[in-house]
């Protein structure tokens, strides 16, 4: 006895089109191919869905979507070429009820990150998102990573400074001459850095749109770009000279928010592969209970809004 099928066989009791119909936290593993590197496997959070454009229809074929992405999954990678199968698969499955589909992908990249001056290894994880939409034959495709620095204070360097020359000052106000031998003493010592600046943790969150001449998805290459850019990317391995090298890296890059959605602005405005951005910069404040935020897009018409 053949099975009901309340999809294909019933009317909506309740005519209307609908923008997406479909299915989200589906968890499951993706091999994920980025900027020609080998395949990394992630665990994955995935929603999918197709518009609803049939207003008689009573619904779509959600197992369709989901068997397609398990096949993704078990014999194939995650890249520009297969997400774009998948989302052509999307509609051919549902040929007299969609004319869009929509994927995305949420997942943790881990890069093998070398130290500053010791050469030790460690493990990152960067917060990675990548969107595929099919809509009326056109195909969409963003990349999105979150990558954490440092960031200190531009204006609680100069107070820290200002503290350190009025210490300094009261130190030797009886002397009219100072060797340099004592002056080095001094600054080596508690008294010598009577205050320091305030600094962070901060994040960068990226969303670029991949234009017609990128072959494949470059989460690397935009996180290196990301980290080269605001120079005080967060440490995963550390030794003691290492420690050093992020105190000065931090001390010659001094930024407010400001400056650093603005470093990241000129950044992709060279790049090519982008034909649109959206950044948001977070400095999550030592200072305040409350965060530093500056957000910035590429400013091109009808693209990303703040």
């Amino acid at each position: 006895m053949a099975m009901p099928d309340i999809a294909n066989s019933a009317q909506a009791q309740t005519e209307g089109t609908l923008d997406r119909v479909g299915m989200s936290n589906i968890e499951l593993p993706l091999m994920v191919q980025t900027d020609n590197y080998p395949a990394q496997q992630v665990s994955a959070k995935v929603e999918l869905f197709v518009n609803l454009g049939d207003p008689q229809a009573k619904g779509i074929h959600m197992s369709r979507l989901y068997l397609q992405l398990d096949q993704l999954s078990t014999e194939s990678e995650l890249t520009l070429q297969t997400l774009t199968i998948l989302l052509n698969g999307f509609i051919e499955s549902h040929i007299d009820l969609s004319t869009e589909a929509f994927v995305k992908v949420e997942f943790d990249y881990n890069l093998r990150r070398k130290s500053l001056i010791s050469e030790k290894r460690g493990w990152k994880a960067y917060p990675v998102v990548i969107i595929g939409r099919l809509i009326d034959g056109v195909f969409d495709f963003e990349l999105q990573v979150d990558v954490p620095y440092s960031s200190t204070c531009p204006c609680s360097a100069a107070l820290a400074r200002q503290l350190i020359q009025e210490a300094f000052s009261k130190q030797y106000e009886q002397q009219e001459n100072v060797a340099k031998e004592d002056i080095l003493t001094w600054l080596g010592s508690t008294q010598g850095i009577v205050a320091t600046p305030h600094s962070q943790r901060s994040v960068a969150q990226v969303k670029a749109k991949l234009n017609e001449s990128a072959d494949n998805f470059p989460i690397i290459a935009l996180i290196d770009l990301i980290e080269a850019t605001l120079k005080t990317p967060v440490q995963a391995a550390v030794k003691r000279e290492d420690e050093q090298e992020f105190a000065r890296l931090n001390g010659q890059n001094l930024m407010f928010c400001e400056d650093a959605a603005r470093q990241l602005q000129y950044a992709l405005n060279q790049q090519t592969q982008f034909s649109d951005f959206w950044l948001r910069v977070n400095h999550y404040e030592s200072l305040h209970a409350h965060d530093a935020v500056s957000v910035t897009t590429k400013g091109i018409k009808d693209g990303y809004k703040a």
